[in-house]
Order: structure tokens, then C-alpha cells, then sequence
């Protein structure tokens, strides 16, 4: 098996903080799976008999993976966080009071946890954090504008230093990569992803996708697949939220499997209206449908309006928190054939109003 044995006078990675897990065993069967699993979450472990004797080893590895027959070497090292006891024997009682001697967080018996350790090994090498701040917005009625949204907010985050990843979930958009100018740029579109399954890497998803304007843009391409699996959706957006930052998702009106996939992950939703009386009418069906998953919708109202009608009444006939004005520009209306793409001009209306709605939601957020 591929992997990384090092012995207890190597030196430290450097800034004395290893990346990959620490597996402490004597058992070659077990360690054959370890390094297994190590190998499959993109990780380099440190492989040790005992408790290694070099400072801060023990203390300085983000998660260390003790095999059960190797409790009793390590009964005695410093007590720490992100300790997890592997065994086989499923029967065996005696494990948790061995995990409590030894402080582990988590008992795991292979090879039934095998995906969970994976997912686990793979957030150490990833570095997760605080997960993505992640905004999805979907039209009350066919042409509200809510894509052009989509984009200025993506845009607008970019600008101000956020990593941020623009998702079209909508495969009969005509593309977002277009909506940008980037629809011969290079990178993965969703058909490359619809294979995806459990988890997938959240740094190589990043890498994958063409970068427009500073930010990375997940879009449809031309071809004929208009769907991925529900699946696929979950594992792509989930490795996107894991990066931090920000995640946009521009969404379809209709709700089926994949987009109900993406409702369960956004943290906050923007429902676009029209001033009109029938584009309330229809955005109040689709608030209904959407609010059965997504519990923090809100709505952006854009003029002009229909006599008798504000964004204010708007927000009272949907019975929805107001975002705020959409201000009525140019760039909502008509497409951008050689433009530039929606909240570039930073000192716009539009761009002011991406910049404050991001400001209100960072800050609810808890991330400022």
C-alpha cells in the first residue's frame, strides 16, 4: 500500500504541524486498510508503533487514528481532541472502555465506517473550516432577473476578496458561463460530474471549473445532458461549501430531486419579483414549494410596479423578510453580448446592492 512510514527521530513538517493524519498500529492488516482509506482521501499519515517519542507529534497531528491493539501504548500520552479508536471485532464490548482510557472522541469499526473515516481524513487534508457562506435565488416568474442576480452577487463577492463559486443549477439557462462572456473557457461543466459519488475534493472541484472575472463559475454546457443525479448534486455542492467563502447558486423555477438537493444546503434564498401583481401571484406557488425545504427565503423586489404596489407590499402579500430593491438597471433586462457582466461596475446600483445584502448576510453569519 502507498503511504508515508516515518519513525520517531524524523523531523516535523514545517511550521511543526503535519497535514495528514497520525495512525498508531502494529497490525499490518489493519495499517494495509488505513493507508487505504489515507490514499483514497487524498492524505499522507504518519505511521507509528507507539506514541512518538518526538515533541509535539502526538499533540501537533489533526487527527490521529490509534488501532485497538495499540491502547495500550498510548494510555498514557496527553489527552487530546480528534482521537479515533479503530478495531474489527463488531462483538467486542471491551472497545468503549478502551476509548475512554485512551480519551478518543469516536470508536469506528472497519469496514463498516469506512466512508465516514474517508470524509473525516479528507476534511484534515482539506483544511476545512467555516463552511461557505451559500445564497441561492430563483425568479418568482420566468424573466424577474433572478440569473442577472446571480451573477452580480457572485461577482460583487469576488470583488471583495471572497473565494467564491458561482453554481448554475439551472440546465435550460442557456448557461451562466455565457451570461459572463466565458462560454469557450476552459474547465468542467456539470455533465463531467454526474458520475460523482460520495465525496469529492473540494481543492481539485475548485481547480477544475473556468475562472471568469476572479471567481469560478459551475455551469452547463451545450450538449444534450440536461440532468445530473441527485447524488452528484449533493457531493458537488457540499465539496464547494467545504472551501469557505462564498457559493451562489443560481436556481430553476421548478423542483425536482437535484434542486431539492441544493435547497437542503443554502443557508439563504432570494426570491426575485417583478412589481406586478401576477408575478406575485406566481412567486407566491413557488415560495410554497421552496419554503418546504429552505427556511430562511427572502425576497428582492424590482420595479417598476404596478400601481398600488412597493417592495414593502410586496414583501407583506408573500409574507417574506424583505432583501431589498433590486435597483432597475440595464444590465437585468437585456443580454450581455460583449459586456461586462452583471455588478462589474462597482460603484453601480446594482453592485451597491449586492455589497450590502452581502455585508447584512456575512455579519448575520457570524463570519465579520
Amino acid at each position: 500500500m502507498a503511504g508515508a512510514i516515518t519513525h520517531d527521530n524524523d523531523q516535523p513538517a514545517a511550521g511543526g504541524r503535519q497535514s495528514g493524519p497520525l495512525i498508531v498500529t502494529e497490525d499490518a492488516d489493519l495499517l494495509d486498510d488505513l493507508l487505504r482509506l489515507c490514499a483514497a482521501a487524498g492524505a499522507t499519515p504518519e505511521v507509528h508503533h507507539g506514541v512518538p517519542e518526538r515533541g509535539g507529534g502526538w499533540e501537533a497531528a489533526p487527527l490521529v487514528l490509534v488501532g485497538d491493539d495499540a491502547v495500550r501504548r498510548v494510555r498514557g500520552a496527553a489527552r487530546r481532541r480528534g482521537v479515533v479508536l479503530v478495531g474489527r471485532d463488531q462483538d467486542d464490548s471491551g472497545v468503549w472502555r478502551r476509548a475512554v482510557e485512551i480519551g478518543a472522541d469516536h470508536v469506528l469499526m472497519l469496514p463498516d465506517g469506512e466512508q465516514w473515516l474517508v470524509d473525516r481524513i479528507a476534511d484534515v487534508a482539506e483544511g476545512v473550516g467555516r463552511p461557505a457562506l451559500t445564497v441561492g435565488v430563483i425568479g418568482g416568474r420566468g424573466g424577474a432577473g433572478a440569473s442577472t442576480l446571480a451573477c452580480a452577487l457572485a461577482v460583487t463577492s469576488a470583488r471583495e476578496g471572497l473565494r467564491t463559486l458561482l453554481v448554475d443549477a439551472d440546465p435550460l439557462g442557456g448557461g451562466l458561463d455565457v451570461l459572463l462572456g466565458g462560454e469557450t473557457a476552459d474547465g468542467l461543466r456539470w455533465p463531467a460530474f454526474a458520475a460523482s459519488r460520495g465525496r469529492v475534493g473540494g481543492g481539485a472541484l475548485e481547480e477544475s471549473l473556468p475562472k471568469l472575472h476572479s471567481l469560478r463559475v459551475l455551469s452547463w454546457d451545450r450538449g444534450d445532458c440536461v440532468a445530473v443525479p441527485p447524488q452528484a448534486v449533493r457531493a458537488v455542492l457540499a465539496a464547494a461549501r467545504r472551501r469557505g467563502g462564498a457559493v451562489v447558486v443560481d436556481l430553476p423555477r421548478r423542483i425536482d430531486d437535484g434542486v431539492a438537493e441544493v435547497l437542503a444546503q443554502l443557508d439563504v434564498g432570494i426570491l426575485v419579483v417583478p412589481g406586478e401583481l401576477r408575478a406575485v401571484a406566481a412567486a407566491g406557488r413557488v415560495a410554497s414549494a421552496v419554503g418546504m425545504v429552505l427556511r430562511d427565503l427572502r425576497v428582492a423586489v424590482r420595479g417598476p410596479y404596478t400601481p398600488g404596489l412597493d417592495d414593502h407590499e410586496v414583501a407583506r402579500l408573500l409574507n417574506l423578510p424583505l432583501a431589498g430593491e433590486v435597483p432597475v438597471e440595464s444590465a437585468l433586462s437585456r443580454p450581455h453580448e460583449g459586456k461586462a457582466p452583471p455588478g462589474a461596475a462597482a460603484r453601480g446600483p446594482l453592485a451597491r446592492f449586492c455589497t450590502m445584502f452581502w455585508e447584512r448576510a456575512l455579519a448575520e453569519a457570524g463570519s465579520v
